[in-house]
Formats: structure tokens, C-alpha cells, sequence
């Protein structure tokens, strides 16, 4: 039953966010930066999060946005952490969140 709910909710989620076009996809993208926020709040305390959240959400695949998303309306479990994780250790979302960082710092590389 556990693994039912979410999976019902993703492709409810998936199908609505199809329908809508770029709307849907916009909606998704919010959804799943709640989420990823969190995540990056908690598990990097210190950590301007709003950079990295944007990388990890810019260096996600559609299918990881709406997967993440679903956490925003049936709450985040272990599987959308570690996911979130995942994405934030691939080397182009390290590269993304080090130049934002540094970006916001006046710096450029």
C-alpha cells in the first residue's frame, strides 16, 4: 500500500502535468523545488540552498522532476531523498552549484 499511493499520485501528477503543456511542466518544476530545498536545507546545513536547488532541479530529467514533485503532494520519502541526492552529486550539478555559489559572491568562473 505504501508503494501504491505515491505511484497512483505520479502518474495522476504525470498526466495532468502532460495536459498542461509548459504550464504543467512549470507547476512540476515549483512542485519539485519545495521539495529539493528541503532536502538541501537539511542534509547541507550552511548551504545557501537556492542555487544548488536550482542545479539539481536544472540537471534533472523530466521523469526525476515529476518523480520529485509527487514528494511536494504525498510527501517526501527516503526514495525522493536519495534521488535528490543522486542528481546533486552528478558532476554537471556540482559545476552548476559551485559557479552559482561563487557567482553570488561576485565571483566568476
Amino acid at each position: 500500500m505504501r508503494l501504491v499511493l505515491p505511484l497512483i499520485g505520479m502518474m495522476v501528477l504525470g498526466g495532468c502535468m502532460q495536459d498542461l503543456g509548459p504550464t504543467g511542466d512549470t507547476l512540476a518544476r515549483e512542485a519539485a523545488k519545495g521539495v529539493v530545498n528541503n532536502v538541501v536545507q537539511t542534509r547541507f546545513p550552511g548551504v545557501n540552498a537556492a542555487p544548488v536547488t536550482d542545479c539539481i532541479i536544472d540537471n534533472a530529467s523530466a521523469a526525476e522532476i515529476l518523480q520529485i514533485a509527487t514528494g511536494a503532494a504525498m510527501g517526501a520519502t527516503p526514495e525522493t531523498t536519495n534521488l535528490v541526492l543522486e542528481i546533486a552529486q552528478r558532476p554537471e550539478t556540482i559545476r552548476c552549484s559551485l559557479n552559482n555559489s561563487l557567482s553570488l559572491q561576485g565571483l566568476n568562473l
